[in-house]
């Protein structure tokens, strides 16, 4: 079907670089395809003066913590960030998403992931807080030190692009959308799927440098409200819109 589509369609709308390869590998011709992106309410998600180190509220804790939010099914890599804590003894994970914080213990996704920190002796420093209200997330990511989004494959990916917009670093695996949203080395890292020692080498690395992770915060925000901000999406959508359309009434009025 998708190839049968590519062969009749006027144009495509892509989210990602990523997808427009891979649409051509179907049939697509060159020029039928432009990249749009996902967008982000840059109002909502914002760097938050909340006081304490990092941007963390003032509650004793000491550790850096890193936050993974998002679906818990395998391949979103939670696991892979659990495995890579055994390399970082001092920092502490909070994992954001899934079900309800009451069907915690009964979930097969919680229970698997919980499996693999006992497994990796870091249990006590995984914390599960279940779903979370979509109000809620600007405050987890504000907390944390560093934002670890390291699926094995994404279409687009959004939580990335929601932690640059609030001024946080982002580590996240090198696949689908990612690959446009996440700048190594100006707002944050990308590192291969699968490797819990690479992820762990990568936040080695900015955990030990505050002022590289500020640095990145920054350069994430700017990034954010400058592409993925929803009047900047909306009007490339548009422009793709009027580009389209003028070109079929060109080729309607053609001899």
């Amino acid at each position: 079907l998708e190839r049968r589509l590519c062969q009749r369609v006027d144009h495509i709308v892509a989210t990602c670089t990523d997808e427009v390869e891979e649409l051509r590998e179907m049939g697509l011709r060159p020029g039928r395809a432009t990249v749009v992106p996902c967008g982000v309410d840059t109002d909502l998600f914002r760097p938050l003066e909340t006081g304490g180190r990092s941007g963390r509220p003032s509650r004793g804790a000491t550790r850096p913590t890193l936050l993974s939010i998002g679906r818990l099914v395998e391949r979103k890599g939670v696991g892979n960030v659990i495995e890579a804590l055994v390399e970082l003894p001092d920092a502490h994970l909070v994992v954001a998403g899934g079900p309800t914080p009451e069907r915690l213990d009964v979930d097969e996704d919680v229970r698997r992931l919980r499996g693999i920190a006992q497994r990796a002796g870091v249990a006590d420093r995984v914390t599960f807080l279940g779903g979370v209200g979509r109000d809620e997330v600007p405050r987890l990511m504000n907390e944390a030190d560093v934002v670890v989004a390291v699926p094995w494959y994404e279409p687009f990916g959004i939580v990335p692009v929601e932690a640059m917009a609030c001024g946080r670093p982002v580590v996240g695996s090198a696949v689908g959308g990612l690959l446009d949203t996440v700048l190594p080395g100006l707002t944050g890292e990308l590192v291969p799927p699968r490797r819990p020692d690479v992820i762990a080498s990568a936040l080695r690395t900015l955990l030990a440098d505050p002022e590289r992770r500020a640095a990145y915060g920054r350069s994430g925000r700017d990034r954010a409200v400058a592409l993925y901000r929803w009047a900047c999406v909306a009007e490339r959508t548009e422009d793709v819109y009027a580009r389209v359309v003028a070109s079929a009434s060109r080729e309607a009025v053609a001899p």
